[in-house]
């Protein structure tokens, strides 16, 4: 990355100073250098980082409307994301109107000799292309001028997968490089081989890579690291050693961002998860994450991602019950629809989708203004099972259906100012004042059956 560019990213009207780290206060949140609590919640597309679009479509995204975008909904976090194969073939997605989408730039120069199997010239997988890792400098320190956090996705395991043509259209393929990586017959058909640890040409051209994607964001203090997007679960160790890579190189050049490793298909568990060396992970459905999330006990980092639960799905009611048990909510957004739609095009979706955008950016507004370094998940003290506390100062509950919510403040005796606050309008209403020392019952002012309930020491 140019330094005339760092420069100006870290003059920006960004407030970092340091990268984030794992709080060792609250390590249910990172904390910036501050020692603030830092909650993350944002939208993330598939194509902001790399184009995707038909052969001969001149569109190209426009990061910045994209900023935008996020900066109106007050969102401060996205995964930018990564895509191995040469293009999408949409036909691996349920309900999505096939289409083929060209995807560039890659990290690799395309050189020849001869033509890759997309009738293009083969990848040189010893020589990088500039742009690529420009285009991802730039893009982050922009973002950092918004206060938005950026995890930076290195490797992507879905596509080879699920996407039709698979291994055919990745750039390690035999066919699309000129390096002879030697790759099993096994491999060359399914090519999972290359999440692995078996092949050493493969796994050399793999931490040259990082190290370049390291080298292009390293003075940037916005930055997150994601190892790979929904790989398959035969990955665990290889994505565990990509970790150690980070960790090592970055010790060696005098950084460190924060590493995370996010869930596995098909057969991931989150116990894997868990278990790795990762500082941040965002699990699949298991132990309820979909519906009822089980609160954080600070084990790792806890991105809870609708990519995972859903796909193309989730609701504004998720983002609370995320929030209010310590998890860090983040959504994988349509968008403009120019990737992925699946269904969001009826109204009742749309309706929902807008929520939940509106409803990250609120519940980002709530933790600004709480002393979130010393609250945890307090599930007893709420009748609905949804609370953050900071015992006897500051309380947070979420009522998702009802008018009528019980908060314990019997270790409180204290008098606590009251707010309301409507997730469905974003309408607060001042509830006045009340007495703690006692179980308190509390009737929500609200007619949509829901509400948020803040209670604080009152000056």
């Amino acid at each position: 990355m140019p330094l005339l560019l760092i420069l100006s990213a870290l003059s920006g009207c960004g407030s970092h100073h340091e990268p984030l780290r794992v709080s060792k206060t609250n390590p249910r949140y990172f904390e910036d250098g501050s020692g603030k609590a830092v909650y993350l919640t944002g939208s993330h597309t598939w194509n902001n980082l790399v184009e995707m679009k038909p052969a001969g479509n001149p569109d190209i995204f426009d990061y910045p409307a994209y900023l935008d975008f996020l900066e109106r909904y007050d969102h401060n976090f996205i995964r930018l994301w990564a895509w191995e194969l040469v293009n999408w073939d949409t036909r691996g997605n349920v309900q999505e109107l096939p289409k083929v989408l060209d995807v560039n730039p890659h990290p690799w120069k395309r050189t020849g000799p001869g033509n890759a199997l997309d009738g293009k010239p083969k990848f040189d997988l010893t020589q990088f292309d500039e742009s690529y890792f420009q285009r991802l400098g730039h893009r982050v320190a922009e973002a950092r001028k918004r206060d938005i956090y950026v995890s930076v996705m290195l490797f992507e395991g879905w596509g080879i997968q699920f996407s039709p043509g698979g291994f055919r259209n990745h750039p390690f393929h035999p066919d699309n490089n000129v390096n002879r990586l030697e790759l099993d017959t096994a491999a060359q058909s399914k090519g999972l081989e290359i999440h692995e640890l078996q092949n050493k040409k493969v796994l050399e051209v793999q931490k040259a890579y990082l190290k370049k994607v390291i080298d292009a964001v390293r003075d940037l203090d916005n930055v997150l690291f994601e190892i790979s997007n929904e790989n398959h679960s035969r990955s665990t160790a290889w994505q565990y050693e990509m970790i150690n890579v980070i960790r090592e190189y970055e010790k060696q050049t005098g950084t460190s961002h924060p590493v995370g490793m996010t869930f596995q298909v098909e057969g991931g568990s989150n116990q894997t998860l868990f278990g790795s060396p990762a500082d941040w992970i965002s699990p699949n459905p298991e132990g309820g994450y979909r519906d009822d999330p089980p609160a954080s006990d600070g084990k790792k980092v806890i991105l809870n991602d609708t990519d995972h639960l859903w796909g193309l799905g989730g609701n504004h009611k998720w983002v609370w019950k995320s929030f209010l048990r310590g998890l860090h909510p983040i959504f994988m957004d349509p968008y403009d629809g120019k990737v992925l739609n699946s269904g969001y095009d009826t109204k009742a979706l749309e309706t929902e989708i807008e929520s939940v955008r509106k409803n990250m950016g609120y519940t980002l507004q709530f933790a600004r203004k709480m002393d979130l370094i010393h609250m945890e998940p307090s599930n007893a003290l709420s009748s609905s099972g949804y609370c953050l506390a900071r015992k006897n100062a500051e309380y947070l509950l979420y009522l998702p259906e009802g008018n009528q919510l019980e908060a314990d403040l019997t270790g409180a005796s204290s008098t606590f100012k009251v707010e309301w606050f409507d997730p469905q309008t974003g309408k607060e209403i001042d509830g006045g004042k009340v007495e703690g020392g006692k179980k308190v019952v509390f009737k929500s002012p609200f007619q949509t059956n829901e509400a948020v309930l803040y209670l604080v020491l009152s000056p």
